[in-house]
């Protein structure tokens, strides 16, 4: 079984912090992003977060966090490898299913591919 390895999670008060005052922002229907471009070296680093707000059950939480990182792992392929930073954040208040969540995943990195040519 693959795994996302700790070297490609963004962890860290000043590297989070940094992420969250300089980067750029977008959405998509169930998740907001924010990336900072070139900020470590060699794979993209990301971080995950669902709102206590809209789902109490860790459980769910859980689950919704594990969908974004699978989602992401399978098409990490569609960034270069550039160091960006990414924070995935749920934005919907009904679970949505993996395909969804893969759907949505791959067209934030599609975007953050094409910023990042401009």
């Amino acid at each position: 079984m693959d795994t996302l390895p700790k070297s490609e999670r963004l962890h860290g008060k000043a590297a989070v912090s940094a992420l969250m005052s300089g980067g750029r922002w977008g959405s998509t229907p169930i998740l907001k992003y924010c990336f900072l471009a070139g900020s470590s070296e060699g794979m993209a680093r990301i971080m995950v977060s669902v709102p206590k707000k809209l789902f109490k059950r860790a459980v769910r939480r859980n689950l919704l966090k594990r969908r974004i990182r699978e989602a992401y792992r399978t098409s990490k392929s569609l960034l270069e490898p550039s160091g960006d930073s990414i924070i995935f954040v749920y934005n919907s208040k009904e679970e949505a299913s993996y395909q969804e969540i893969l759907l949505s995943v791959q067209a934030i990195l599609k975007r953050i591919g094409h910023e990042r040519k401009r």
